[in-house]
């Protein structure tokens, strides 16, 4: 999902950095409200969690370019699970950013736009979340239907996001229109990994069960909502 190098550039990069700080900050709030439910030491041992593992995510797993972008297999909902929004927030900014930092300097005159296409999705699946899974179900209870629509919502917004930062940069020329769509057909394909995942992951943590009431997962993860 990170945008390459000379897709947006110029005036039209100033585009990016509004929405950002918007997305960056309605992560602000998230984790102003999470910290009064859970308690700071709670949250921040999620996003030092999340964060290592978004950074595993970019530098350990397949990586492929195809198209306008690279399809990264970031297991979004997966985090979500977990740690919550909130810790998944940061886990994601952050991630990116020592990615940038340390790996692919290149892209730290991206980050804007690819913060962006990483957090606007998972504000909307956390949304999601909230409508489709009962208040009384805990997440280590869900369905392959409810990950999957989790899954498809989030690597969809992805999707949806890179296409809108190639077209807004490069046109709609056909050229670039078909790398588009070529970087939306192999990016939907994690799309039928990442349910998959998603329930290893969760039967992982019904049998520790010891992880229940631990800081370093979510609450929902074991529990109702209250």
């Amino acid at each position: 999902m990170h945008i390459e190098p000379g897709i947006v550039e110029g005036s039209k990069i100033l585009l990016s950095y509004g929405t950002a700080a918007a997305a960056i900050g309605f992560a602000g709030k998230l984790v102003v409200d999470a910290v009064k439910r859970d308690g700071a030491a709670a949250i921040m041992l999620r996003a030092v969690l999340a964060t290592a593992l978004v950074f595993a995510f970019f530098e350990i797993l397949p990586t492929q370019e195809v198209g306008v972008s690279e399809v990264h297999l970031i297991l979004g909902s997966t985090l979500l699970l977990l740690f919550g929004a909130a810790p998944t927030a940061i886990g994601l900014a952050l991630g990116l950013l020592a990615q940038g930092l340390f790996f692919a300097p290149d892209d730290l005159p991206q980050y804007t736009m690819n913060v962006t296409t990483l957090l606007v999705p998972l504000f909307a699946i956390a949304a999601l979340a909230r409508r489709i899974i009962p208040a009384n179900t805990p997440y280590v209870d869900l369905s392959y239907g409810q990950v999957f629509r989790l899954s498809l919502a989030y690597q969809g917004g992805i999707v949806a996001w890179v296409a809108f930062w190639a077209l807004y940069g490069q046109g709609v020329g056909a050229d670039n229109l078909s790398n588009v769509f070529s970087f939306g057909a192999a990016y939907m394909l994690v799309v039928v990994l990442e349910p998959l995942v998603d329930l290893g992951v969760l039967a992982a943590a019904k049998a520790l069960h010891q992880l229940k009431g631990s800081m370093a997962v979510d609450k929902r993860l074991y529990e109702g909502a209250r």
